[in-house]
């Protein structure tokens, strides 16, 4: 066993997620490593930000924790566990697994400087990088997250997030509203989901009159699931070479913050 870091998983909280660890491939060599060690060092990168060649000695080789990070991204093992977390934690709170409301909402963040693919600048924001597209339920769970350049425009990253969403079948087939900003809004982009969704649109603006932080409906649930993800270091900045890697980081902050609740 490594060193109690603080990014380590308990006991209780490595065997919730242990029935959904893939077993080892069959015709194989025998699993030697320790899969505990290796979500232990995932997590170890995730939330303090190092290098996968920067893993303490007392972790399993990088060599060998990256290769499942980075197989499970391929094969969609993250999300597949991602998903059932989120249905087990929307039970947990007493609310339907499939949700009926979801809030859709971007995030650009600066990209490191050896980051080029995928990269662009937000006027609007300032800010050269990239731009998270994120569509959560009313708890603040991620449904599905979109990384694309950040000059990307919003109703453009909208529409291929929210067809990720509807992607998921089954697990969103009580959804029927998204909730939107004013950087969402326009009648092409109401009719885009109305027409290939089934969703209806209601965007939430910000009184005219109001200066400094106002608290408005249903927009502020997104934006705490952003300050949780900002509790990673490794997402404050983008440093992923690919988006799909960025990606699966910020699922993965949301398994982390899932099985803290439910073990």
């Amino acid at each position: 066993m490594s060193k109690a870091y603080p990014s380590n998983l308990t006991h209780a909280q490595y065997e919730l997620l242990s029935d959904m660890i893939p077993e080892a491939k069959k015709g194989g060599r025998k699993r030697e490593v320790d899969m505990w060690e290796v979500m232990n060092a995932i997590f170890y990168v995730l939330l303090e930000g190092v290098r996968w060649r920067a893993l303490p000695g007392d972790f399993p080789a990088w060599q060998t924790v990256y290769t499942y990070f980075r197989n499970w991204r391929r094969d969609g093992t993250w999300v597949k566990i991602h998903d059932s977390l989120r249905e087990c934690t929307r039970i947990e709170a007493e609310r339907h697994p499939s949700p009926s409301e979801a809030i859709i909402d971007s995030q650009s963040v600066k990209s490191a400087a050896m980051v080029s693919q995928e990269v662009g600048y937000d006027a609007g924001k300032q800010i050269k990088g990239r731009k998270r597209f994120m569509t959560v339920d009313t708890l603040g769970l991620i449904l599905r997250v979109l990384v694309t350049a950040a000059n990307v425009p919003e109703r453009s990253g909208g529409k291929q997030v929210l067809k990720r969403v509807q992607e998921m079948g089954s697990q969103v087939s009580r959804l029927t509203t998204i909730w939107t900003d004013g950087g969402f809004n326009g009648p092409a982009f109401m009719m885009w989901v109305m027409d290939i969704c089934r969703w209806i649109v209601q965007v939430v603006l910000r009184p005219e009159q109001t200066k400094g932080f106002a608290l408005l409906k249903k927009r502020w649930v997104v934006e705490r699931t952003f300050g949780w993800l900002m509790g990673c270091r490794r997402l404050v900045r983008d440093y992923e070479l690919l988006p799909e890697t960025s990606e699966t980081f910020i699922y993965l902050a949301m398994i982390r913050i899932m099985v803290r609740r439910l073990a």
